[in-house]
């Protein structure tokens, strides 16, 4: 199985379902309780449909977006995934690789296996820091002041966590936190001898770096999983934390997991810069509605006082195409990458990065715009919705003279060819 043969992002889940043990597997891909929320946020993009424009110049495209001060290559980025290295040894840290070589924004989680110190140390441009609240403030305060000291340029807030949630496939197989090899797993994993191998020559469970300076000194790597597990989720969290971290830190702060308008109003009242509109992959709340259902009346609420994101189902370039019309300026995804992480290390990550961006490129070409920033609801058609007539796209002096500095700024392959 060679990741460079991947045609898809579901190629690599395939890949990266032979590699890992059923246990793992389930992890990166299960929902919670019926997965109805999962298969929603797929059907959600699909109700879209994105109208072509021709006779439209678009030798040359340029899908640099510009986001909380900075500009990246491309308009998506990886989003915070827990217990990476469990998948790969050191995928942290090669998911950080993959953003800088990439130029988009790689979201650390604090439940990540390597520290926010480490990691910021390897892509200082590209690596923000995603934290929950926790139930003593004392951490909520010096993960803040870490992160600050590490250099990280954005803050994120998840605050879609309450409590745990009911996921189903991780109770059938037996995973718990922290994270221990029964017999029952050991069975399966041995037909999977090469992700065991990796796994016992990496020392077995990996630490949980982030939370190994709040445990004992010298505790094991199950011990500080289970310190983890005791402090959150924190459902007693409330505004006021959000309004402390926000005063505590001075760089851009995103908020991510908010559905509702009125909580989207909320945080852009106390200063938050950013919004990232997701239903945490549907692995809280089955019956919670889709970031893509929720985002024009989000974006309706707050206006253009903060940057809107989504994150949860995204899938195709088509997928973030579709986002940007509806108003969000950019897009995030967390399985693909940890597929790709699985299925073949770094060279499974890059194509996983490859693969959307080449079919942003082919999207935008399709349908006759030349810059991500141009995109709008003019390009965009619903069920049912007539298509009303509309003048071409122009696209603005300061979009075409990007794209024309784009050219010089190192980018991936944007070859379709396996």
């Amino acid at each position: 199985m060679n990741v460079k043969t991947a045609v898809n992002l579901e190629d690599l889940r395939r890949m990266a379902r032979r590699k890992l043990p059923r246990i793992a597997f389930d992890f990166i891909d299960g929902g919670v309780d019926d997965e109805d929320c999962m298969r929603r946020n797929r059907e959600a993009f699909r109700r879209f449909q994105l109208v072509p424009r021709y006779l439209v110049d678009v030798s040359r495209r340029d899908q640099s977006t510009e986001l909380l001060g900075r500009r990246y290559a491309s308009p998506f980025g990886i989003s915070p995934t827990g217990l990476a290295g469990l998948f790969h040894p050191g995928a942290d840290e090669l998911l950080a690789a993959a953003a800088r070589t990439a130029d988009i924004p790689f979201l650390l989680s604090s439940a990540s296996n390597a520290a926010v110190e480490a990691v910021a140390k390897i892509a200082p441009d590209h690596v923000w820091f995603q934290i929950y609240g926790t139930r003593d403030e004392r951490i909520n305060t010096d993960l803040v002041k870490r992160a600050r000291d590490a250099g990280v340029h954005t803050l994120v807030v998840s605050v879609d966590v309450p409590v745990n949630s009911n996921r189903e496939r991780n109770r059938r197989n037996g995973f718990s936190r922290p994270f221990r090899m029964t017999p029952a797993v050991v069975l399966e994993a041995l037909g999977h001898p090469a992700w065991v191998l990796r796994y016992l020559r990496s020392g077995g469970i990996p630490m949980m770096s982030n939370w190994a300076p709040y445990g004992r000194e010298g505790a094991s790597a199950a011990e500080v999983a289970d310190l983890y597990g005791t402090l959150t989720p924190a459902p007693m969290i409330r505004w006021q934390t959000l309004e402390r971290i926000r005063a505590d830190w001075r760089g851009p702060l995103v908020v991510k997991g908010l559905l509702h308008p009125d909580d989207a109003r909320m945080a852009a009242s106390i200063g938050v810069n950013g919004l990232i509109v997701s239903n945490h992959g549907g692995r809280q709340l089955d019956v919670a509605p889709t970031p893509i259902e929720m985002l024009p009346a989000i974006r309706a609420a707050v206006g253009d006082r903060v940057e809107l994101m989504v994150d949860s189902g995204v899938r195709r370039g088509s997928d973030i195409v579709i986002a940007r019309c509806l108003g969000a300026r950019f897009a995030f995804f967390g399985r693909p990458t940890l597929f790709g992480a699985a299925a073949g290390g770094a060279d499974g990550i890059a194509r996983a990065l490859q693969i959307v961006r080449n079919e942003i490129d082919v999207v935008m070409a399709q349908i006759g715009c030349s810059a991500f920033d141009a995109l709008d609801a003019r390009y965009l058609r619903s069920e049912g919705q007539a298509v009303q007539p509309h003048a071409p796209p122009i696209v603005p002096a300061a979009t075409a003279a990007a794209a024309v500095d784009n050219r010089t700024r190192p980018a991936l392959d944007l070859s379709i060819q396996p």
